[in-house]
């Protein structure tokens, strides 16, 4: 195996994602850009998509990244909503598109349309929800988005199994069909049940950090695969399991926390890069493959499927939305009339994703009887322009459509309002607890330290207020902005200072690396405070 491409990718897609992160443009339209520049170098190595690879090796850490991350009380607020996009509407879309694209290509048979309509069903909202928290997009929005990219890929998959099952010549009818459903659905989540607190008392109970992240980093491969060779859905499967980890994740100890999280940021920056800067080198192989197709007639086609793509979801959401209300006087008196403004944001940040490519290249290139699959190289080709399509159109203009609409954004003084008075009830309550634990002879200090502890006490309960405060009109920041500054300068002070005692051999390397260690804890949570 030829390793060299693989580091160029890997490397190439990371830098021009970094690069991405100074400029308005969503990182994953920069990374299919970049792809697709690239791909048309002379001696750049054919790059090729294998579901085989990307399925089960790329989708769920990708998946699990984002599950932590998500909030599941918020998700369950928002449970109808998410549920209507990503079950209802990805069922929809397979539907009308499928029949769509069956009215527009001729001879396409019905069950290769279902397939294409399958594919491109599914939004990958990686993009979206950059975009949502960079403008400060209402919460209760990205929540939904989150929400309907965690579950929309199940559906989709097992929607594109039946399809291609009856475009092979299987039996598959509508009952069969809606069984097949079922049961990948019930059983992933069965699965992801039967996994979550086993998993959760391991994290807890091993005291090693490094075993710890390690069984972190196998987790959402053993949640898929055992749901896949259970018959259930891998997606669900890795989706409930890490909704319940990331819940409870604060019953795991620090240190845990601190390199769980640093791992799994750079997993998934290093994956969406290189998932996304794929999309991009395919295209070569993609072109190659339509044979006879005239330019006009392909581009009509893959013009034709993006509007349709586009329409379908609009045609979806507003009823989605208002219907509930029309039908339920109890959701009309727990929630607020929402503004057409919310769902037509929500309509437009249907972007497709590495998720679609994926499936299409897993199409079988024959049916039973031997011959190929139908139209298999037209169906790759349109599924890579409407991913394309909706990254370029919708990626590009909707941070400018979130502006024009005027959405409320967050609260950001509210919200740090509700964090300083959260923070305020537990010192207060971490000052009866050190009270009660100094008046026992057991745990006596010297009055220095116990100082100190309450010192640092103080400085928690005060450096929420501080961001309420005045702001120093020389540096702009405000005095809780102030005290991290010195207190990373001074840090740095002594970073040089061990450093230089470890170059004079005053103390050795083993005794460097544990007090930089202790400078490194120190300064992470300074950083995580910041940020």
């Amino acid at each position: 195996m030829d390793v060299l491409p693989l580091l160029l990718l890997v490397a190439g897609s990371t830098a021009v994602a970094g690069a991405a992160r100074r400029t308005a443009v969503p990182a994953p339209l920069i990374l299919v850009t970049a792809g697709l520049i690239v791909s048309y170098i002379p001696g750049v190595p054919a790059y090729t998509l294998d579901p085989e690879v990307v399925l089960p090796m790329v989708l769920p850490p990708l998946l699990h990244m984002a599950a932590m991350d998500s909030s599941y009380l918020d998700l369950r607020a928002q449970l109808r909503s998410v549920a209507l996009l990503s079950v209802g509407y990805t069922l929809f879309a397979t539907l009308v598109v499928g029949w769509a694209v069956h009215l527009i290509v001729p001879d396409l048979p019905l069950t290769a349309a279902l397939v294409l309509g399958a594919v491109v069903a599914p939004p990958d909202a990686v993009a979206a929800t950059a975009v949502a928290r960079r403008v400060g997009l209402p919460s209760r929005i990205t929540t939904i988005l989150q929400g309907e990219s965690l579950v929309n890929d199940a559906t989709a998959i097992t929607a594109y199994r039946v399809a291609v099952a009856a475009a092979v010549g299987e039996s598959a009818g509508l009952l069969h069909a809606g069984a097949e459903f079922l049961v990948a659905s019930l059983g992933g989540v069965a699965v992801g049940l039967v996994l979550m607190v086993p998993l959760h008392w391991l994290r807890t109970h091993l005291r090693e950090p490094l075993f710890k992240n390690t069984l972190s980093l196998l987790i959402p491969f053993a949640a898929y695969a055992l749901a896949e060779y259970a018959g259930g859905s891998g997606v669900l499967a890795v989706v409930v399991v890490a909704l319940y980890l990331g819940h409870h994740s604060w019953q795991v100890d620090f240190a845990t926390r601190l390199q769980e999280d640093a791992v799994w940021k750079m997993v998934a920056f290093v994956l969406e890069s290189a998932v996304f800067a794929l999309i991009g080198l395919q295209l070569p192989l993609v072109v190659g493959g339509l044979g006879d197709y005239h330019v006009g007639q392909v581009l009509w086609y893959a013009v034709a499927v993006f509007l349709v793509v586009v329409a379908t979801r609009f045609v979806w959401t507003y009823p989605a939305v208002y219907l509930p209300r029309l039908a339920s006087r109890r959701i009309r008196a727990r929630e607020p009339d929402p503004t057409w403004k919310g769902p037509f944001v929500v309509a437009w940040a249907g972007m497709r994703g590495v998720v679609s490519l994926t499936i299409a290249f897993s199409i079988p290139h024959a049916v039973h009887e031997g011959g190929p699959f139908p139209y298999r190289n037209l169906i790759l080709f349109l599924t890579f322009t409407t991913v394309i399509g909706t990254l370029v159109v919708q990626g590009l203009t909707l941070p400018a459509l979130i502006r024009l609409l005027r959405l409320p954004r967050r609260d950001v003084r509210a919200e740090t309002l509700l964090e300083a008075q959260a923070q305020n009830a537990a010192s207060e309550a971490a000052e009866r607890r050190l009270d009660a634990l100094l008046a026992d002879p057991r745990n006596a200090l010297p009055q220095p330290l116990a100082d100190r502890l309450r010192s640092v006490l103080e400085r928690r309960r005060n450096a929420v207020w501080e961001r309420l405060g005045t702001v120093n009109l020389q540096t702009g920041e405000s005095v809780d902005d102030t005290y991290r500054r010195l207190a990373r300068s001074m840090i740095a002070s002594e970073r040089e200072v061990f450093v230089a005692l470890r170059d004079r051999r005053h103390i050795d390397d083993e005794m460097l690396r544990d007090l930089l260690r202790r400078l490194d804890l120190e300064e992470a949570a300074a950083y995580r405070e910041e940020g």
